[in-house]
């Protein structure tokens, strides 16, 4: 099978100028224009947390778990839902990217494979200015920062091999099906409400718990808050378990594309 192992890492590298075209690209259409800019990118998710704190916290009551190495409960919410906020942002706008470029795939011998990793990497610039406004929060009002942020930079390239490996199929399947990308935001809904980012597994009825468990999001979402609320470092099982699923996701994913991409040209 022709999949996207150490060649594809090779002609990445190789390809790096293209790449940093195609995040330039996206970034600037994404923000280029508008009166805030780039300030978007982190007014979004900081509204959605705000909005979270007032109905799950100060309405609901919920408070942080034991053991979560804090009692904010707005620094509990922010950590877990980074993960999920740079996987979510990969998937959905891939899924619609390669019809979004038919000028690309139809007129010009283009690697295609290319659009849902600048995706990715764009998604990746606002999950970093996110990140450190997470880490001054932390900073101020946590318990400090420790050294399990050293491996943070891991758990970025397990969700890129996540993030893109479902992109590529999402955005292989569009070009053909054109309900995928509706699909894939209730799969997205529906996923996102399956992580553990408001509840925890002891919130959760015994028999649903493998939910949790099956899910790699889970491990991402408790690792955030492991490494930036606490000295914890990494959970090895979890770990292990993430990265074989990421790596099969992003395998599946890179053999579904290019066989798929055989007919965009005519499909487009």
């Amino acid at each position: 099978m022709n999949l996207p192992g150490k060649h594809f890492f090779k002609n990445l590298i190789e390809r790096r100028a293209l790449l940093y075209q195609l995040v330039r690209r996206d970034f600037e259409r994404r923000f280029v224009g508008s009166a805030g800019g780039w300030v978007w990118a982190l007014v979004h998710p900081l509204v959605l947390l705000a909005s979270w704190t007032f109905v799950f916290h100060v309405c609901l009551k919920m408070t942080v778990p034991e053991g979560e190495g804090t009692q904010n409960y707005t620094l509990f919410l922010f950590c877990g839902y980074l993960p999920w906020m740079l996987f979510q942002e990969t998937v959905a706008r891939s899924t619609t990217s390669i019809l979004d470029s038919p000028n690309l795939i139809t007129k010009t011998v283009f690697p295609s494979e290319m659009i849902p990793v600048s995706i990715f990497c764009s998604s990746l610039v606002s999950h970093l200015m996110t990140l450190a406004v997470a880490l001054v929060a932390v900073a101020i009002w946590g318990g400090g920062l420790g050294p399990g942020l050293l491996w943070l930079p891991v758990y970025m390239l397990l969700l890129a091999l996540l993030g893109v490996g479902v992109g590529w199929i999402a955005a292989a399947f569009q070009v053909y099906l054109r309900d995928t990308a509706q699909a894939v935001l209730v799969l997205l809904t529906l996923w996102f409400w399956a992580t553990p980012i408001f509840i925890n597994q002891d919130q959760v009825p015994e028999r649903l718990r493998v939910i949790l468990r099956v899910n790699p999001l889970s491990a991402f979402v408790r690792a955030y808050r492991d490494l930036l609320l606490s000295v914890d470092v990494p959970n090895w099982g979890e770990l292990a378990y993430a990265a074989s699923l990421c790596v099969g996701v992003f395998l599946t994913g890179g053999f579904v594309f290019r066989q798929l991409k055989r007919g965009f040209a005519d499909v487009l």
